[in-house]
């Protein structure tokens, strides 16, 4: 990456070693062509997520949850089995208000699931008090980020740096790097080889 870490500072954070990490990771040769499918699906609902991130008084970047949940895939389902774009578990979609019965499931339509997800990432701000901690809050419940605040860890990097004690789990600690990575490649897809 080199000098592009100050050219393309993260606005949430600085870009470390982690997201440098995930960077590699994903122009890596597996991950490649994945990364490539996402970005090429992404023209679709870019705009739109961020209109609907905007209204609801999220950072636009947060467009690229959708981007590591899922690719912007509509029939995307996790082994937790979490679906759609925004990757819901049944519970949580219900409490956001995503309507799942025999015949539909709100977790799969991209304009009902993303601003169900605006909704829980703003609550999850107002709960943490900062965007990097709801982002991993999202992937591991609040209830991990009180538990690692309780034992004294304060923000995200601290959490995600700790070893031996179970603060966060690899996924979640990977997570907002992640993002970030995601957000850096796919805002400038020709400096790191995509276009």
């Amino acid at each position: 990456l080199g000098t592009r870490t100050q050219v393309f500072a993260f606005p949430y954070g600085d870009v470390n070693d982690a997201v440098v990490g995930y960077v590699r990771f994903f122009q890596s040769r597996q991950v490649r062509p994945h990364f490539v499918k996402w970005l090429g699906r992404s023209h679709r609902y870019l705009d739109r997520y961020r209109q609907i991130l905007r209204e609801e008084g999220l950072p636009e970047d947060t467009v690229y949850l959708a981007m590591i949940e899922s690719g912007f895939a509509n029939f995307a389902q996790s082994r937790a089995k979490a679906v759609g774009p925004w990757q819901f578990i049944a519970p949580t979609g219900k409490i956001f208000g995503l309507k799942q019965d025999f015949w539909v499931d709100e977790r799969r339509d991209p304009e009902k699931s993303a601003r169900a997800a605006a909704r829980y990432l703003r609550e999850l701000k107002g709960q943490t008090g900062d965007w990097r901690l709801s982002w991993a809050g999202y992937n591991a419940g609040a209830g991990t980020i009180f538990r690692a605040r309780a034992k004294g860890y304060q923000d995200f990097w601290a959490m995600a740096e700790t070893k031996g004690r179970k603060i966060l789990r690899a996924e979640t600690k990977g997570y907002v790097p992640k993002l970030m990575a995601a957000a850096i490649i796919a805002k400038h897809p020709e400096d790191f080889g995509f276009m």
